[in-house]
């Protein structure tokens, strides 16, 4: 860290790439990864069915889903009780348990058409309701914003709340709002559908936005976003990058979904590929999901795929998919399949810890350098 002292209080000019950051000592880097050393200790009993070994896998080492639309769902219902169930959404503590899901990320996106001061309220309001629900449930819910929250949470038995990601369209082009958002919680933005992500990539302020973001620790979504985007967030950014809702495009030619060179640029930079688990995106059934994760695998790297529920986002679900309850049928399909317990490790828990570590490592460092960005999309994008 000495190298960063020399440039306190400094901010790289606009347009030029910030110099690297250093990599953490081994006692910063995340324990996670020890799911895939030659150590690694089996926890569930090979003899025993593969519904069972993914009971007791996920028992250890639970999910960490990429992405829920509960919030959004939630703002309909005149009243609601997540502790003891709720039928009228596909997410709920008593589900969420048997599911084995340790943590959640709560999606804060928007319905088309909103934009400037309509998008920023939505948000806001979005953002008190999810710090409602968790403070209303104590006993199932808990609201993390660390790597290190998460964890706790999971230990004292809470599902920990991540909050987005958020639309972009809810910064209303101003780098202060993201603090803002960031403050209250904020750990996760989608790029795409802005003036400054757009097809061609991004601009000088996008740019500045994805450095912003950097220095806060919120981590850019680029699903939906355009190649070109991707490429350049990807290299920019020098914290790790989600897609958390995209799956193969070689497989499914959905928008959303990556194709192959995309997913080796994002396993390179050590970003995460999170598969959707819905019927439009991966296919009508668990083996179809399956089959994305092992793509994805493959092509971008175990340590690079993820699982998104993408539950109460008005999505169809494959069969035996339908709810937050039924991950277990999803790793037992993939043990069947041959899928080792690390490398499941990573996909359900590791990974995710791995890119929150990172995004707070590469913001603790950020902030010892750069200033909060005052930058105007009028004065850099004219």
């Amino acid at each position: 860290m000495a190298d960063l002292q020399d440039e306190l209080h400094t901010t790289a000019e606009i347009g030029e790439l910030d110099p690297p950051l250093p990599l953490p000592e081994p006692d910063d880097r995340p324990d996670d990864h020890s799911a895939a050393e030659p150590g690694f200790a089996p926890v569930s009993d090979p003899d025993a069915t593969p519904l069972d070994r993914a009971h007791t896998i996920l028992a250890a080492h639970p999910v960490a889903d990429g992405y829920s639309g509960l919030p959004w769902a939630l703002r309909h219902l005149p009243w609601y009780d997540l502790e003891l169930g709720e039928s009228t959404v596909d997410t709920d503590v008593p589900r969420l348990r048997r599911g084995h899901v340790g943590a959640l990320f709560w999606a804060l996106h928007l319905p088309e058409g909103l934009a400037g001061d309509r998008a920023v309220g939505a948000t806001l309001e979005q953002l008190d309701l999810v710090r409602t629900v968790t403070r209303s449930h104590p006993e199932g819910l808990r609201l993390a914003s660390t790597p290190g929250q998460v964890t706790d949470a999971r230990n004292c038995g809470r599902v920990a709340v991540v909050l987005g990601p958020a639309a972009a369209a809810a910064l209303d082009d101003s780098i202060a709002i993201l603090r803002v958002l960031h403050s209250l919680g904020l750990r996760v933005l989608t790029l795409a559908g802005t003036s400054w992500a757009s097809e061609a990539g991004l601009t000088r302020f996008g740019e500045e936005v994805v450095r912003e973001m950097n220095r806060l620790g919120v981590m850019a979504d680029l699903s939906g976003a355009s190649a070109a985007t991707i490429h350049r967030t990807v290299t920019i950014s020098k914290a790790p990058v989600l897609c958390t809702r995209s799956a193969a495009r070689a497989l499914r030619p959905h928008p959303a979904n990556l194709p192959d060179e995309t997913l080796a640029e994002l396993g390179a930079a050590g970003g995460l590929c999170l598969v959707p688990l819905t019927a439009e995106q991966t296919g009508p059934s668990v083996r179809d999901v399956a089959d994305h994760l092992d793509h994805v695998r493959a092509v971008a790297g175990p340590e690079c795929v993820g699982l998104s529920g993408t539950y109460d986002s008005g999505s169809a679900h494959p069969q035996e998919l339908g709810d937050a309850s039924c991950y277990p049928n999803l790793i037992a399909e993939l043990l069947r399949r041959g899928w080792t317990e690390p490398d499941i490790t990573l996909l359900t828990w590791a990974n995710v810890q791995r890119v929150l570590r990172g995004a707070d490592f590469t913001a603790k460092a950020a902030q010892q350098r750069r200033e909060p960005s005052t930058a105007r999309i009028a004065e850099l994008d004219g």
